[in-house]
């Protein structure tokens, strides 16, 4: 499963010891942390890359991405 060029919107939250909490929801269980927003940047493109990688090998979780994707494309 690959998505040239493909943005995943983050949701970027901060906790309460300070650090920064990123979900992608296309992506289920994409998450990440960091203490800084560069930190969380570059950990967020691994983790992503790291669920699609996943999502290629997994029928039922590339599957599930897949739907999403697809219902999130038609709105």
């Amino acid at each position: 499963m690959t998505f040239p060029n493909k943005q995943f919107k983050a949701i970027i939250e901060r906790d309460e010891d300070g650090f920064f909490v990123a979900s992608v929801p296309a992506l289920p269980g994409c998450h990440t942390q960091a203490k800084t927003l560069e930190g969380l940047k570059e950990r967020l493109r691994e983790a992503i890359a790291l669920c699609l990688e996943v999502a290629a090998e997994d029928k039922i979780y590339g599957r599930a991405v897949r739907q999403f994707l697809e219902k999130m494309n038609s709105r």
